[in-house]
């Protein structure tokens, strides 16, 4: 079982920061692991990919957050999203998402909101 730790999120304002992290627990091999990342859902509106890194470092940003947001890699089994100069839309509920050789997975979702 694979469970994908959320952590981060919450309220800012408009030209704010805030950070996520991703964390992948269980029993999955570390050098299974190909992709991890974020997607966010706005209401209404569909789930969209926002960042994520490819087993060989290789990170793919939507165009919307390129320039204010930045998804690391902590290590093997950890990706942080560090959020700045937020904007109202980018309020929405974001996701955490691993893509293995075994199968892919999600995490729970946590808020993000932002004001203006």
């Amino acid at each position: 079982q694979v469970q994908l730790v959320e952590s981060g999120g919450g309220l800012a304002q408009a030209g704010g920061s805030l950070r996520l992290s991703c964390l992948a627990s269980g029993s999955i091999f570390s050098s299974s692991i190909m992709r991890m990342g974020w997607y966010r859902q706005a209401p209404g509106k569909q789930r969209e990919l926002v960042a994520a890194v490819t087993r060989g470092g290789i990170v793919n940003y939507a165009d919307s957050v390129k320039e204010r947001f930045t998804l690391s890699r902590d290590n093997t089994r950890t990706v942080s999203l560090q959020m700045n100069n937020l904007k109202p839309e980018d309020t929405a509920i974001y996701y955490c998402n691993l893509e293995s050789t075994v199968g892919a997975y999600w995490g729970q979702g946590t808020q993000v909101t932002v004001s203006s």
